[in-house]
């Protein structure tokens, strides 16, 4: 997209990240696995979920890349809770399912809380077909290699870190998508055209840093 149409969207002190002038909206399904407090153990049921996020690429005065969440639907209430209460992130609660069958693999969502007004379909069903890993391509780089996230809470801009080894990246197939997650945040176009970029992946273990004000650069 052209970032001045998300532009608005952004937290304040933070711009559209763009790539040869485009930046880029993401719709991502995952499981979440064996999720805990800090370096602590898994929390048992709490820690594994499914998850739905659409997701714009950010960077703020400071120079520091991140994402700004749009919204992240899950099936977890007491995530949607303490997400949304302790550091501002859209969470949603929303009844979810996943399907894997070989190489395809199906989620499935529909937000029951809370429901934006004036948006129909407020459902996602993706499927896809993952193939051979591949060597990152520049674009794949620029989605992947974001090591923090952009928020607003507590009258701040907030900037929260986090920690993995590279995103190993698959080709993978569109199967199926039909997808009203993105109306539901205000972009309403995006679902009826073929995705700009396709990626799977098995998945990294992340940690998460305490937030700091993104208007400041972090000290070493």
């Amino acid at each position: 997209m052209e970032p001045d149409v998300v532009a608005h969207l952004m937290p304040p002190g933070v711009r559209p990240d763009t790539l040869h002038g485009r930046t880029y909206v993401g719709l991502i399904p995952f499981r979440m696995v064996d999720a805990g407090l800090g370096r602590g153990p898994a929390v048992p049921w709490l820690g594994t979920f499914l998850e739905t996020n659409v997701r714009l690429y950010s960077v703020d005065g400071t120079g520091r890349r991140g994402i700004v969440f749009l919204s992240l639907d899950t099936d977890r209430a007491a995530v949607v809770l303490g997400a949304r209460a302790a550091f501002g992130v859209p969470y949603r609660w929303a009844r979810m399912r996943y399907r894997r069958d070989g190489d395809v693999h199906t989620y499935d969502a529909r937000l029951r809380w809370p429901r934006p007004r004036g948006v129909a379909k407020t459902s996602s069903h993706v499927v896809v077909r993952a193939g051979a890993q591949r060597e990152p391509t520049e674009l794949d780089h620029f989605l992947s290699a974001r090591w923090g996230l952009h928020s607003r809470a507590w009258g701040r801009t907030l900037h929260v870190p986090n920690r993995h080894e590279p995103w190993p990246v698959h080709d993978a197939e569109v199967l199926a998508l039909d997808d009203g997650l993105m109306a539901s945040v205000g972009l309403p176009a995006l679902a009826s055209r073929a995705p700009d970029h396709v990626a799977f992946s098995p998945g990294v273990r992340t940690e998460f840093g305490l937030p700091t004000d993104a208007r400041r650069p972090r000290r070493a």
